[in-house]
């Protein structure tokens, strides 16, 4: 049975879509610790992050650098934290958060309440960053 990212990326489910390619998908989280929560996961479905072969791991880093450039561009934010827990979906992922402080990445917390229009439009501001 596909991953719910693999759903999303397959579009039988919908995102906020941040950007693709042939490889990998980002998109924001619909269940945010900040604004502009970003998931970046491959199109290949593979459990664990540290399962993906090197090649596609550095590949998903670079990916993953685009991505982070674009929101650090759209988004006030000192830094953009990158986390890897890989718990909650059995889908490889790379959660890319926006952060002025280190506890703004604590996964503990509450997580912020957005509406559907506010994160169509924080994905187009960071898309129009996106380069």
């Amino acid at each position: 049975m596909a991953t719910i990212f693999s759903r999303i990326i397959n579009g039988e489910i919908p995102c906020h879509k941040i950007a693709e390619d042939s490889e990998f998908f980002a998109f924001l989280d619909i269940n945010p610790i900040a604004a502009g929560h970003t998931l970046v996961v491959p199109k290949q479905e593979i459990d664990y992050i540290f399962d993906l072969n090197d090649d596609l791991l550095g590949r998903m880093m670079a990916f993953a650098k685009k991505v982070a450039k674009a929101q650090q561009r759209a988004i006030p934010c000192k830094r953009i934290g990158l986390t890897v827990i890989g718990l909650e979906v059995p889908h490889a992922h790379i959660h890319l958060v926006p952060i002025q402080k280190e506890s703004d990445i604590y996964f503990g917390k509450e997580k912020i309440k957005v509406t559907q229009e506010e994160l169509a439009q924080t994905a187009e501001n960071i898309r129009s960053e996106y380069k």
